[in-house]
This record gives structure tokens, sequence and C-alpha cells, in this order.
């Protein structure tokens, strides 16, 4: 059964509790019964039995059941011994440790469970000589250790041990606060100093080992010593748990004690006009009184600050809220910024800081005309799309001037938590409030410009979908009641002109797509790159080499030079570097020499940015047959492509190389289809598609391609390859086809024709809907390119083939 040592530490729980007989001297006058030389042996696992000690043990091995009953019929006496590993649940010969205790079974009890419960009393010590016996159980030849009997009267150093020995047990249990108090009167009682030795012994809470040591010793008197030193430092651990008991007893009370001093020092502090926490909840409740914001943000304050007044400084919750009511006094909730609506003024700031632009800026001025009429408008949540470089953020900060309202820029690229936008819930460790509620605190205004850049790049993963979050943010039907997680109160978001940004449409969710007012933008022609150089780039390029003060010309001619020659953009940062690349040069020069050449010429461009890196002179030409020159869009831009077509004997199957995707895949077969059906009518002899295989391939195959405009480009090279007539020189074409000869329009225009431009095509074929798409280009960028508009790939190939 489950109890506690007399000495046991509180926690150190044991199977056994030691019971007093009524008779000291049992152990050795109790019974006639003679020990014989052969016993049987009980093993136990955790403890050792003392002469006279009596414990309740329970049996559960199979073997030392069946030992204990047979003993119990007999004698009733057994050898105990303990196992040298109380791990072991089956211990062999060699486990056992060969000094035991013979005791005699005083009761056998049989629990309800089916266990067997023995209480037992140590008689007289043994050592085994040898076992004579394994099975059913351990029986042993034994040999009996016989006690020396002292009179306390005749030794006195043995009595002064003794007495000291009890002295030690005494304090032992009074440092112990768990221990019965019985456990004193027992000791006291005790008068057979051989019987308290071993009473003290089996109670002491030290390790097995310890205790056979002090069962295996001969002599009582160096045993008594061997136990009063192991009391000792019994004592010295008690005294010190108790030290710790104490201490941390008296901290508590420390504690308590700081506790209703601080509540009596605030009430005197109250009587000589606060604290500095007082203070700082009277200044914030100061600045509420003139605050103009909503009643339930007014309300929330109110709790805030009743829930602040009732808590210590120095608690963790105290920081949290009062931060909390920090960011609600610092929000702007109806303060915001006045309009400008001075039409005029707003134009020229956008003139003034963005060339060409020509449709946004409309937009812009319909939108503050409306807002000056109407006084007051739900926000439009503008988006504006194109490729890198052509001044989409820089054109938020312009309209936030123009509009006299603060600008803030939010970065999107890479976003993959949802709380950057929604912000964390207060309870958090470290929880801050979503980056579009910091931004509103920063700039201190309710109606500011904030520029969503780079939305077609917000990430999503376990953390949440940040898109879906701006689903809300973004809808003027609902951002009028903003919920952010961490400031736990709607938030009026309707008065911010939001502004995103993207490259692609294709990656924004289409449910955030739908909310979003597209403005598409387009890349840069030649001449407006050569204005905005001269305008922009080269003042700021000067300026941030020291060359503000110094005269620098550089003609258009060099502008356009720098551009054709080492630049393939939509934008204008490539331009930008390499104007950077120039005014480094010219700074070196002019700190040596201290003087420049007033005029920039092409020589010196060469010079400082080498041979040029691009060239026009491969794309002019398709010089054989089978070749045709496309027109594609991407991300960066405009661009052309060739479509080159080979013939070779076999059995009609058409190749298609040059990393393609589906859609164009999809292309060149319906354009190989068309061409089967409408053979003799182009005079094309229909064996050739039974006995040619046709290779249809785009080069840069390391590039990605797809799209359906280059359906025409694909129908004329393979017409080109098999009637064996070269296309057109300087021809480029775009647009889809139909396998009922129909040419259909496609996306892209601007860059496409812009593309062809730099590239020197003369002659561009495309659908007859896309030409109010060249209408909306500077008729001075494309100067000396001649259009044709089509409706049917016959015409396509009457235009590339001279087909007439």
């Amino acid at each position: 059964m489950k109890s506690k040592e007399l000495f046991a530490r509180p926690e150190d729980e044991m199977e056994f509790m030691p019971i007093i007989p009524l008779n000291e001297d049992d152990s050795e006058n109790a019974d006639e019964v003679a020990i014989p030389s052969e016993i049987a042996l009980l093993p136990l696992r955790n403890t050792v039995l003392f002469p006279g000690v009596v414990i309740p043990i329970t049996v559960g091995r199979d073997r030392s059941v069946k030992a204990v009953n047979d003993a119990y019929k007999t004698d009733k006496l057994v050898g105990v011994v303990a196992q040298k590993d109380s791990t072991i649940e089956e211990p062999f010969i060699k486990d056992l440790e060969t000094v035991g205790t013979v005791a005699k079974i005083i009761k056998l009890i049989k629990m309800p469970d089916g266990g067997t419960t023995i209480i037992i009393q140590g008689r007289k010590r043994f050592t085994i000589e040898k076992i004579v016996a394994e099975e059913p159980y351990f029986k042993a030849a034994i040999k009996l250790l016989e006690e020396e009997k002292i009179s306390l009267e005749n030794d006195q150093h043995f009595a002064a041990t003794v007495s000291s020995i009890k002295d030690l047990a005494s304090q032992i249990i009074l440092l112990s606060p768990n221990m019965p108090s019985e456990a004193s009167v027992i000791l006291k009682n005790i008068e057979n100093p051989a019987f308290l030795i071993h009473f003290v012994s089996s109670n002491i809470n030290i390790d097995l080992k310890e205790k056979q040591e002090l069962l295996e010793i001969n002599d009582i008197k160096i045993r008594a010593e061997k136990l009063m030193h192991l009391l000792n430092r019994e004592l010295q651990f008690a005294e010190l748990k108790n030290q710790l008991t104490n201490k941390t007893k008296t901290e508590l009370d420390k504690q308590q004690k700081e506790y209703f001093l601080q509540q009596q020092l605030k009430s005197i502090k109250e009587e000589l006009g606060g604290d500095s926490n007082e203070r700082e909840i009277r200044e914030m409740q100061k600045k509420a009184e003139t605050k103009k914001w909503p009643e339930a943000a007014k309300e929330l304050f109110n709790k805030g600050v009743a829930k602040l007044e009732r808590m210590h400084a120095s608690t963790p919750d105290y920081s949290v809220v009062y931060n909390h009511l920090d960011l609600m006094l610092e929000l702007s909730w109806e303060e915001g910024t006045t309009d400008s609506y001075d039409l005029g003024k707003a134009k020229k700031i956008l003139d003034r800081d963005h060339y060409g632009m020509n449709k946004i800026k409309e937009r812009l001025l319909e939108y503050l005309a409306v807002l000056k009429l109407k006084g007051d408008m739900k926000s439009p949540i503008l988006c504006f799309v194109g490729p890198p470089g052509i001044g989409k953020t820089s054109l938020g900060r312009s309209i936030a001037s123009a509009l006299n309202r603060k600008y803030v820029r939010l970065s999107l690229g890479g976003l993959r938590d949802e709380s950057e936008i929604r912000g964390h819930r207060k309870t958090y460790i470290g929880a801050m409030p979503g980056r579009i509620i910091q931004s509103i605190r920063k700039v201190k205004s309710s109606n500011p410009v904030i520029i969503l850049d780079e939305i077609d790049k917000v990430g999503k993963d376990f953390h949440g979908d940040p898109s879906s979050a701006l689903l809300e943010v973004l809808d003027p039907e609902q951002n009028h009641t903003f919920y952010d997680n961490y400031l736990e109160l709607e938030y009026d978001l309707s008065k911010v002109l939001f502004i995103a940004t993207a490259n692609d449409l294709q990656n924004i969710q289409p449910a955030l797509r739908d909310r979003l007012e597209i403005i598409d933008l387009n890349g840069y022609a030649v001449e407006e790159k050569v204005q905005i150089a001269k305008r922009h780039l080269v003042p700021k390029q000067k300026e941030m080499h020291g060359l503000k003060n110094v005269p620098i010309k550089i003609s258009d001619a060099v502008l356009t030079k720098a551009i054709e020659d080492y630049t393939r953009e939509s934008g204008v940062r490539e331009l930008d570097r390499q104007l950077a690349s120039i005014m480094r040069a010219l700074a070196k020069e002019y700190a040596i020499k201290e003087k420049l050449k007033p005029t920039v010429t092409e020589k010196d461009i060469q010079k400082i940015l080498g041979k040029p890196r691009y060239s026009n002179d491969l794309y002019k030409v398709a010089n054989m047959p089978g070749v045709a020159v496309g027109l594609a869009w991407t991300y960066v831009g405009g661009d052309i492509l060739f479509i080159e077509t080979s013939l070779s004997d076999g059995k009609g199957e058409l190749k298609l190389t040059g990393n393609l995707g589906n859609v164009m895949k999809e292309s060149a077969i319906s354009a190989l289809t068309y061409l089967q059906a409408n053979a003799k009518k182009y005079g094309i002899d229909p064996e050739t598609f039974q006995k040619k295989n046709i290779h249809v391939h785009v080069p840069e195959g390391a590039v990605p391609k797809d799209g359906p405009s280059a359906g025409i480009t694909m129908m004329t090279a393979i017409a080109s390859a098999i009637a064996g007539k070269k296309v057109k020189p300087y021809v480029a074409m775009t647009g889809e086809i139909t396998l009922r000869g129909q040419v259909l329009p496609v996306g892209g225009i601007k860059e496409k024709i812009l593309a062809a431009k730099r590239a020197g095509m003369k002659e561009v074929v495309l659908c007859w809907q896309n030409e109010k798409d060249v209408q909306e280009i500077n008729s001075g960028y494309i100067k000396g390119i001649k259009f044709h508009y089509v409706k049917t790939m016959q015409q396509v190939l009457d235009i590339a083939l001279n087909y007439n």
C-alpha cells in the first residue's frame, strides 16, 4: 500500500510504513520457533528490513506469492533481502543482496483485487551461504549474524551516540510539517538502543544502498555512528528546505505589504494632486474632450480609461490598454485635409511631374470637377496597370499633391499575412494595428491618398489571404465600416483615395479586380522618352552627381541613340541607369580637369557606354521563305518575334518548338488547317500536306510564349514556306485567326506598334477593330509606318506574300 516514510520528504512516496511492535523485544523473545538453516527468500524492491521493525508488504510476483503461502503454512518465516536494482521486475540470484533479515509473517491478507498483503516483523540478520533452490522460488542456506548486546550504563560513548540519534530524529520531525505529531512520542518511548537504531534506520530518507550498508555493519556501535552522520546530513537538508520555504513566504508577504503600501501611497498622492500615471490619464481625457470622433469611439475610449484607472502601472495589461487608447487619440477620425479644387493648378502639377499620360490626367481632372460641383462623393478605387518603370507609383504622389492631400505608399509585394491589413488582436504580445490604420495614424489625416503598390504580387499562405482582406478595404460600399482587429472598432475609409498599381491583371484575384477601376498605362515611344529624359532624368542625374551648376548639353539625337542602342524597355528605368553612367564619367572628368566639353556627342556616348547592346538590323529583313515577323506584348512592354517555318520530307506531321503555350500551339494548328482547306485557292498542291513535315519554331526557346496574337504570323510563315515565297520585308503583324478565315482583334496594341517602330518596321498588319487603338497613339510617334487593317486571312496573305 502507498504511504510516506516517517522521515521522508513529502514528495517521496514508498510502498510501506513501518509499524512499532507492542514489545520492543519481540524480535528476540516472541515465539520460540527456531530459525531453520535453509529458508525461502522474499526479494524486496524498494526497502531494507531491519530487525524488530514491522512493515506491511504487498506481494505481487508469482514466485514471491508461492514463497509467502508456503511459509505461512509452516513456520511463517521468510528471508527478506533487498534487490540491488529496484527497476528489475523478475530478479535473478545475482540481483539480490547477500545480507538480509529473517522475518516472521504476522498476518496474511487476501485483498479484494486478488492481491496479497502481508505484515512482517524483522527477527535477525543473516548472510546467504549458498542457493539451494531456484524453483518454485529462491531458497538459500543462511548463517545468522548475532548482535552484541551493549548496556548504556557501561558504555558512555555509545549512550551519547544513541541520545544524539534520538535528538537528531526529533529535530527532523519538528522541521517537517508533514510529519505526524505521534512520531516524537514514539521516539521518546523507545528504550532499547538496538531497536532505536533499527527503527530510525528503517525510516530515514536515504538511498536504498546506504540502508543496505547500515544493515551489513556487524558492530552495533559503528552502525550507530554511521546512522548519526546520515541523520546530520538529513537535518541539514531539512533546515535548508525550511529556510527556502520561509524565504518564499517572506517574499510573498513582502509583495502583499508592497501592494497595501501602494494603495496607501495612491490615496496620499490623490490628496497631493495625483501621480504620473494619473497625470497621463488626465492628459488623455483632456485630449479626448476636443477630439472629433463617432459616439462608438468615444464610448469605447471612456470604458478603456475606466479600466486603466483600476489597474496598477506595473501590470502587463496596463501598457496594452494604454497603447490602445493612445492609438484612438492619435488616429484621425473626422479630421482631414481640405481638398484643392483648382483644376488649372492640378493640371499644371500633373504636367510638371509626368510627360504624356493624357488619358489618366483627364480621368483625374474629371474626378476633381465632380468633387468641386457636388462637394462630396465616394472616392473611386483606381488601378494603374502597365509595364515597370513608366511612373505608376510616382503618379500617385503627383495626384496627392494636386489634391492637396497627404500621401502614403504601402508596398504589397510579397505580403502574405492577413494581419498586415486587418491588424492583430491586442491580446497578443507585440500586437499592432494593420498597415492601413498605422498609415492613417502616421499622416494624421482621414482622407489621404494611399498607393497600394504591386497589388498583383500579394501572396497567400497559412497565415491567411491578404487579397481577401483587401476586398473590404477597396469596396466603396463596405469600406466606410472597415474593422481593424487591434482597434476593435469600425473605421471609415470611404474618404481615402486608394490607388493600386500592377504589372499584370491576371495575377489579381477576380473578386478584387472587380472592385478596381482599371486604367491602362502604355509604354513610352522613343520621342516621349527623349522628352522625359530632357525634363526629368538628366536634371536629376546632374544634381545627384554634383554637376547641377555645370553646363552640359545633350541633344535629342544623342538621347535617341542612347535609348535605341542601349535600352529595350517600355519605361525609363534602364535609360535612367544609362544616364547615371554618363554622368559618373562626366563627373570624373570634371573632377580631374575641372572643365567639360559643353556638348555630349554620340562618340562620347559610345566611349562611355561601350558598343551598342541592341541592333535593329537583325529584325529588318526576312530574307528567306518561311520567316515572318510578329508582334508580342510582355509585362515589360512590346517586342517583335520571328516565326520560322521549315519543310522536310515526311508524312505531313506538324512540329511546334520554342517553349510555346497551349493557346499558341492551337493557333498554329488552326493556321495549318485553314491552309489545307483553302489549298487550291492559294495554288498549293494538297499532296504537299501529306508528303511534307512542317516544323514551326519561335526563337529564344528559354522564354515561355503564349497567346492568340501570333495567329496571322504563323499562318503567313507556313504559307510562305509551302509556296516558297519570301514574306514582304519590313512587315510586322499581329492578330488572332479563326477557321472561317476571320482576323480578330488583340490587346497591347500601343506597346506592339512602338516595338515595331523601334525595330525599323515600315508596315504593320492588324485587325480592323484595332484601328481605334492605333488612333490613340500620338501620330508623331508612329510616323513612317503604314498600317493595313484587315478583316480576313486572305487579305493578310495578299499583303504579306503578294497574293492578288
